[in-house]
């Protein structure tokens, strides 16, 4: 097999290898994008839009407070919040202070915030005032030592704004009270850094610029060391691969995927920033019948997702008469696009649900089907430029065509390493500069790549990374509770879901009290839809569970009673 067979099929117009040194870094693209497209509106969120120049003026307020308080270049910074406008204008302030963004799910249980915030030694956080009291419950426990607090309302303005933030604290009962005295709020960060200059600072494609936290092959949470490079490459990547379907500065790109998930950071913050598009923000895509709403009052372009998301929508009343009319880019990441759906969508919209495949290893894009495909394919595509893809056996040599091995991939978009883990990276990350995907895959005659199957036993529900050793060890911490193995089911709304097979050291444990259990310790998509109660585990003759086994005997979507 030869490594580069696929380059004869690239899409016309589509260059082999990218301009990785068009942008120094990350807050180069900003700062060009900003001065380029100033008078255009860059992100809208409940209506509210903000230009390209005042994101320039108030990240450089938030960049400037930053640096006022004595953070320096490197010093990690978490920002815990759904998509709203005060993202990107934190962000990019961040980035232009020199520092390190800790992306931060805001659905975290205490658990998963103080593991995320001690690792990366992370001295600040922006957080959403709805999650603070989960701060609260570890902060003591960490190296924060700066605390911003927002609410969703915050950046919208009055009344709307005023009138938002009331009924979510007083009427709907979503911000739990919490007592974080050192808080700072946004706005008043933003006033203080107005009146105060950002200190450029000189930044190279070696430094870093996200600590995008993963489940990796282990389960322990680490977090991929993205650098201003591996961004840059994979911005301009994704940026090639589109060609000739974008108009600059005339974009519309629909984000409903949360912003802090590497698929929406890269293919529509940074990639969309870089066109000078329209960024329309979705806070809470799960109530579909308000995202459609959002939907009717834009012309949009673009429009990225996974699977679970297009068939909400394409379920949702008021979805197939929407005007598609400007649509030309559906892209389809972060977990299996069903054929099922692909076809509804091409339909329904009249426009291919392009299928793409990345990690956030590789920030994350690493094969691309081609834009102008004419009907889903069932593969994940081409590796994009730059890029090399090929599939190995145990031994670590390529097998051939329409072989099934490991997927690996090489190129400039893959991560610098795993924050301060050099043994787990040494796992996937060979000396070359290859990393082993865990996914098993098969190349065809023409170079395209199709994902076989899973080498790791992770779980995938809605295109979020769950790993079995997370839940088993939590699940295993209930002194009712002898042993258990977590396994994937399918469910035709979010791909698959979470069933914990376990073994009772008390007969009076329950179903509702063990999943209760779980909830206080995971995030919602992690706690098992399924429990079911067994005598015993299939293991191997040391004692380890074989989870293939486990799926075989299992692998049905039911609860004990």
């Amino acid at each position: 097999m030869t490594e580069k067979v696929w380059l004869s099929e690239y899409p016309e117009g589509v260059p082999a290898e990218i301009d990785l040194d068009e942008f120094s870094s990350i807050v180069d693209v900003i700062d060009r994008s900003c001065k380029d497209f100033s008078s255009n509106v860059a992100y809208v969120n409940f209506g509210k839009q903000l230009t390209y120049a005042e994101v320039d003026r108030l990240s450089a307020a938030f960049g400037a407070y930053l640096q006022a308080l004595g953070l320096e270049p490197g010093d990690r910074i978490a920002i815990m919040m759904p998509n709203v406008l005060q993202y990107p204008v934190a962000v990019f302030g961040a980035l232009r202070a020199g520092l390190v963004v800790v992306n931060t799910n805001p659905l975290y249980t205490a658990r998963e915030l103080k593991h995320q915030l001690k690792d990366s030694g992370a001295r600040a956080i922006l957080i959403m005032e709805n999650f603070a009291n989960v701060l609260e419950a570890v902060i003591d426990d960490t190296d924060v030592e700066h605390v911003l607090v927002t609410s969703i309302g915050e950046m919208i303005g009055f009344p709307k704004g005023t009138i938002m933030d009331f009924v979510l604290r007083r009427i709907k009962k979503m911000v739990p009270a919490f007592n974080l005295p050192q808080a700072v709020r946004f706005k008043q960060a933003l006033a203080e850094g107005a009146g105060k200059t950002l200190k450029p600072v000189k930044l190279t494609h070696d430094d870093i610029a996200f600590l995008q936290y993963t489940g990796g092959t282990t389960g322990v949470s680490k977090g991929a060391m993205l650098t201003h490079g591996n961004m840059v490459a994979n911005m301009q990547q994704s940026s090639a691969w589109l060609g000739n379907n974008i108009e600059m500065g005339r974009e519309v790109i629909i984000t409903a995927l949360p912003l802090y998930h590497i698929f929406a950071l890269t293919a529509n913050c940074f990639v969309f920033l870089k066109f000078g598009g329209r960024n329309v923000l979705i806070t809470n895509p799960r109530d579909m019948p308000g995202f459609v709403k959002e939907l009717s009052k834009e012309k949009f372009t673009a429009i990225t997702g996974v699977n679970t998301l297009f068939n909400g929508l394409l379920n949702t009343p008021g979805f197939d008469a929407l005007d598609f009319s400007n649509l030309r880019l559906t892209l389809g990441g972060g977990m299996a696009v069903q054929r099922a759906v692909a076809e509804r969508w091409k339909s329904v919209a009249g426009v291919t649900l392009v299928e793409a495949y990345g990690l956030t290893e590789t920030s994350p894009a690493a094969c691309i089907n081609p834009m102008d495909l004419e009907d889903y394919n069932g593969a994940i595509g081409l590796p994009i430029s730059s890029t090399e893809c090929r599939v190995i056996d145990t031994d670590g040599k390529p097998v051939g065509v329409d072989e099934t091995g490991e997927l690996c991939v090489k190129g400039p978009q893959v991560m610098k390493g795993y924050w301060n883990r050099p043994e787990e990276t040494a796992k996937v990350l060979d000396d070359e500069g290859w990393l082993k995907t865990g996914d098993m895959a098969r190349m065809d005659a023409k170079g395209y790549f199709y994902i076989v199957d899973r080498k790791k036993d992770m779980i995938l529900v809605s295109g979020f990374n769950v790993y079995p050793n997370e839940i088993e060890d939590v699940i295993a911490a209930h002194p009712k509770v002898l042993e258990v193995g977590a396994i994937g089911v399918p469910d035709e709304k979010s791909g698959e879901v979470v069933k914990a097979v376990v073994v009772r050291k008390d007969d009076g444990l329950t179903v509702k009290e063990l999943r209760d259990h779980c909830r206080n310790e995971l995030t919602g998509y992690k706690v098992p839809k399924f429990i079911e109660f067994v005598d015993e585990l299939p293991k191997t003759n040391v004692g380890k569970i074989l989870r293939r086994e486990l799926r075989d005997q299992y692998g049905e979507a039911r609860s004990s009673d």
